[in-house]
């Protein structure tokens, strides 16, 4: 009986030879390294879940990282914008913090809800 080679290559695709089966030996391309966080950890369980086409196109491309680094950084940037507009808006300040803090945290608290439902909906859940 012949015996197998460990690797061989044909029509310029690499082979490994698990058992008696050839595989092909392929790699992902390398994505850039992660640096998300809540947001871009919020994006990938969405797409796992429900957006499975995108999720195995990002990864198969090596563009799932770098496209979760970029939708942390929209959605963090946007969330700052955000709290600072509905804070001005809503007549929030820092003499507000200092005559009632605790009416001042629930003011706050409430605008950073809003804008992160905001922010969600329009970058995460898309």
């Amino acid at each position: 009986m012949k015996e197998l080679k460990p690797r061989i290559t044909e029509k310029g695709i690499d082979y490994v030879l698990i058992g008696d089966y050839y595989y092909p030996n392929l790699e992902f391309p390398k994505d850039e390294d992660p640096h998300y966080g809540k947001y871009g950890s919020m994006r990938l369980n969405y797409i796992k879940k429900h957006k499975k086409g995108l999720y195995s196109s990002l990864r198969m491309e090596g563009r799932l990282i770098s496209h979760l680094n970029e939708i942390d950084d929209a959605a963090n940037e946007q969330m700052e914008i955000l709290v600072q507009q509905l804070m001005k808006h809503q007549g929030i300040t820092e003499n507000l913090k200092s005559e009632d803090w605790l009416g001042w945290v629930r003011a706050v608290n409430n605008i950073r809800n809003a804008a992160e439902e905001i922010v969600c909906n329009e970058l995460i859940y898309q």
